[in-house]
């Protein structure tokens, strides 16, 4: 027989065990990354130094980048996987428009904001107007560019002092594009700076506009926010259209900090901003994209990454642990808000 203070005392229990898991539930994740700081610090003094902490945020700033764009085409229940083809397309173009055609570094963002504005307009094509599936439609996309850079380039390299038919090529990475790549601002990055900004202007329009809501609402139910008044068809190619120009920005600072145009140079990008904008979904238990989130996925990448790099472990651990942190922390977080 149970007796009154015996129930009393495991429904204490419970709401103790229950108020543990909220918190392991929003909080787990921010646990998980501060570990890892206080571990790398303890194992490699060097990693706690602020030349490294700027080497770990400009190292995650064009992912964080191009990650917030894929944010915002997945807040309407998209999935853009043309954004690493955008990147790479966008070194390419601005390599080509200074390198071969001799024009300015402005002429060369101007050229790689409106190929990646031409990216998401295929992208709105195929996915608002023709209704193909997202995942679908953003992958033949990426094919697409993928192959249409290699095509304008001759499957080869844009460098300074490339010769074009036997002639060496005009022109050069000015001075001021490659500053993007390689210049500061008050002692910070270029690229940490722009990626700070994007992901404050990105959480604004997520959570404080009714741009950002009518998003949400249609990723939740596209057929109740259209009967709700939501021009649903808009919204998407406003969400594509962020995407795309994200991930210019970051082709652009990608572009200046290589000083060439590398072929493939993007392909890397997407599955690191894919994996940061997940990662996002298990911050503070929030459960949907969002730009804080992102970040925080970003910075966990990229902290691993460096710690990694500085225990010199070999590059094919560094893959496994990194799949297993992470798979760790997600099941962890949600596991934790099934059972809440």
């Amino acid at each position: 027989m149970i007796t009154t203070s015996q129930g009393e005392g495991r429904i204490s229990s419970r709401r103790v065990a229950s108020g543990a898991a909220a918190l392991a539930y929003r909080y787990g994740l921010l646990v998980v990354l501060a570990a890892m700081l206080v571990l790398f610090s303890l194992l490699r003094p060097a990693f706690a130094t602020y030349p490294n902490a700027l080497v770990v945020l400009q190292s995650v700033a064009v992912v964080g980048i191009v990650a917030l764009g894929v944010t915002v085409s997945m807040t309407t229940g998209g999935f853009d996987l043309s954004a690493g083809a955008c990147v790479g397309a966008v070194v390419m173009v601005t390599a080509l428009t200074m390198v071969r055609f001799n024009l300015t570094g402005g002429t060369a963002i101007v050229t790689g904001l409106l190929t990646g504005l031409l990216v998401a307009g295929v992208n709105v094509l195929l996915t608002v107007v023709a209704r193909v599936p997202d995942l679908v439609a953003t992958l033949g996309t990426l094919f697409l560019f993928q192959g249409l850079a290699l095509i304008v380039t001759g499957g080869q390299s844009v460098a300074p002092g490339m010769t074009v038919d036997g002639v060496p090529a005009p022109g050069r990475y000015t001075e001021g594009f490659a500053w993007l790549g390689g210049g500061t601002i008050a002692s910070v990055p270029v690229a940490v700076v722009v990626f700070a900004l994007l992901a404050a202007a990105v959480h604004v329009l997520l959570t404080h506009t009714r741009w950002g809501r009518a998003l949400y609402a249609i990723g939740g139910n596209p057929e109740a926010a259209r009967l709700a008044g939501i021009r649903v068809a808009r919204y998407r190619a406003l969400a594509y259209a962020v995407s795309g120009l994200c991930a210019a920005v970051a082709g652009i600072l990608l572009s200046a900090r290589l000083g060439r145009g590398d072929v493939g140079a993007g392909d890397p990008y997407l599955l690191q901003s894919v994996g940061a904008a997940l990662i996002g979904f298990a911050v503070l238990g929030a459960n949907r994209p969002n730009a804080i989130g992102t970040v925080v996925g970003a910075l966990f990448t990229g902290v691993m990454i460096n710690g990694l790099t500085m225990l010199n472990a070999p590059y094919y651990a560094q893959t496994f642990v990194q799949g297993a942190l992470l798979v760790g922390a997600l099941v962890t977080s949600y596991t934790l808000r099934r059972n809440r």
